[in-house]
């Protein structure tokens, strides 16, 4: 009853922000909830500017950190809100207020329990950043005792450092928060069951476990380090060091990145860098996270990438990272394979065989949807060709065919539309896609040419002789129990079960040598 009454006190500010920038769209929930509507009508302002997506923002602005991460994760959510309003969210800016430098300063003295003036040789007073989660001040790190003396500027300049600090109390106000946003989605498939095929439980838990992480730094941490050994030896994309002594909980000690914002093109010309270059090293380094590695930088706008003094990418902020695990980045591969060679048939097949679509909807119906998706991609020049917006289109159409929200490939399309931004603002007549084709078409053979289906049929068929013993022991194990001091059964009933695993035993064996087999063949037929 407290938690009822404390949300409902809660929503009652909510409402009256949201319908003072004309954010609650009484029309748009007319269907699902009338008399929600009507109340939403008496409540919206009228004459306010702007889109109902920039509107939606400002509102979620106003009302606090928790509700700008939220509409963040709604601005993967098309699916939910609409591909205008979810590109207008992708716009919101996550910046608020500094909190003071003192603050800021208790704060890493007490996490890493040594004097500022011992952790850093100089600790800039104001921040550079200031976000809903924390904020960043630039440093210099204090030099080793041993090594006092004369320094050049190169030295001095690896001293620089980037501190990202938590906001103090940040953790309770995301507390209160997130309890409120599971009590609506409750309420939500309460009043309108059939919401239940977009999950809100699992956006607001997706939602607390990405702000789980960001409010542990050591996460982020962990998240960079991961980053930049996938990019060891490539120059072209270089991810800040990690210094672990001045990391913990609630401070983050990085390498400073010095740069130029990746959409500043004269500035990029400037300092004497082409921007396809540039956009060159961004596409082949977003293909190789979310294809090579299965790991990528979920927040790569503008504000988050830089070019170097070198000319290369540079990356920061890695509180937001998304994964694909193999099955998703084939499936993701077949799929726009398909698109882009106009086998619909295809692209509905591999929906089928992931599991996506459920096996009792029509394959038919569902390639003429991909059709209608993909058809009017082949008039188009390729640079005005969006991924990104594709695989979004192909999201909307997933409540006919009973298809359930994909969490990780809503990220993987915010962070593709994000990726073509960055794209068109460095150069709007080519398209990134097009310069990681070469990319593209190797890890497609290398993955899924004839040589490396046979070599995922060898490792299944290893895997499940890997089984083999534990099956056979589980067996015994039963067997055992049964027989001596298990469950009282009727000797009949322990025969027929001891004969049933003999024969699933005998099954599975000549199951697997004849797979064996079969593959062995194909492969001498392959490398021959």
């Amino acid at each position: 009853m407290i938690r009822t009454i404390r949300n409902l006190a809660r929503l009652v500010v909510i409402m009256r922000t949201l319908g003072r920038h004309d954010a609650l769209f009484p029309n748009e929930v007319r269907d699902v909830a009338p008399g929600l509507a009507g109340f939403a009508r008496l409540l919206s302002a009228k004459g306010v500017p702007g889109r109902p997506g920039q509107r939606l923002a400002a509102a979620l602005r106003d009302l606090g950190p928790s509700f700008i991460k939220l509409g963040q994760i709604l601005s993967t959510r098309s699916d939910l809100v609409g591909e205008a309003i979810a590109a207008d969210l992708a716009e919101l800016q996550d910046k608020l207020p500094p909190f003071p430098t003192s603050e800021a300063r208790r704060i890493i003295e007490a996490e890493l329990g040594r004097p500022i003036e011992v952790l850093y040789e100089s600790f800039d007073a104001q921040p550079v950043a200031a976000a809903s989660i924390a904020q960043v001040h630039f440093a210099v790190v204090a030099r080793p005792l041993d090594q006092q003396g004369p320094e050049s500027p190169e030295d001095r300049r690896a001293r620089e450092v980037a501190v990202k600090v938590l906001r103090p109390g940040i953790e309770q106000a995301f507390r209160r928060d997130l309890d409120l946003f599971r009590w609506l989605s409750e309420l939500a498939l309460t009043i309108q069951p059939r919401l239940k095929r977009l999950r809100p439980g699992e956006v607001v838990q997706i939602f607390a476990d990405t702000v789980k992480m960001e409010m542990d730094l050591r996460m982020e941490a962990s998240a960079a380090s991961e980053l930049a050994d996938n990019f060891k030896g490539d120059s072209a994309f270089n991810v800040p060091k990690v210094n672990w002594d001045r990391t913990s909980q609630r401070v983050l000690t990085l390498e400073r990145i010095r740069g130029i914002k990746v959409d500043e093109v004269d500035r990029i010309r400037a300092a004497g860098f082409d921007p396809d270059d540039v956009l060159a090293q961004a596409s082949s380094s977003f293909f190789n996270q979310v294809f090579r590695d299965g790991f990528f930088h979920a927040d790569l706008h503008p504000g988050n990438l830089f070019v170097n003094e070198d000319g290369n990418i540079a990356p920061v902020d890695f509180g937001i990272m998304g994964r694909l695990d193999r099955a998703t980045r084939y499936y993701l591969a077949d799929m726009l394979l398909g698109f882009l060679n106009g086998d619909y048939r295809r692209v509905a097949e591999v929906h089928f065989q992931a599991g996506y679509v459920p096996a009792h909807q029509n394959i038919e119906n569902f390639t003429q949807a991909c059709r209608a998706i993909g058809e009017p991609l082949l008039n188009k020049p390729l640079h005005e060709i969006s991924i990104g917006r594709l695989l979004a289109q192909l999201l909307s159409v997933t409540e006919q065919f009973e298809m359930e929200t994909q969490p990780q490939l809503l990220l993987l399309q915010k962070s593709m539309l994000t990726a073509e931004g960055v794209g068109r603002a460095l150069n709007p007549d080519i398209n990134m896609w097009e310069l990681a084709r070469p990319l593209i078409e190797d890890w497609m053979r290398e993955h899924r040419g004839p040589e490396a289906r046979v070599v995922d049929e060898l490792e299944a068929i290893m895997n499940a002789f890997r089984t083999l013993p534990r099956v056979l022991r589980e067996t015994e194990r039963m067997a055992t129990m049964l027989t001596e001091n298990g469950l009282k059964l009727h000797p009949a009933t322990i025969e027929t079960l001891l004969e049933g695993s003999v024969r699933r035993r005998r099954r599975l064996m000549w199951s697997m040598w004849l797979a064996t087999a079969v593959v062995v063949t194909a492969l001498a037929l392959v490398v021959g």
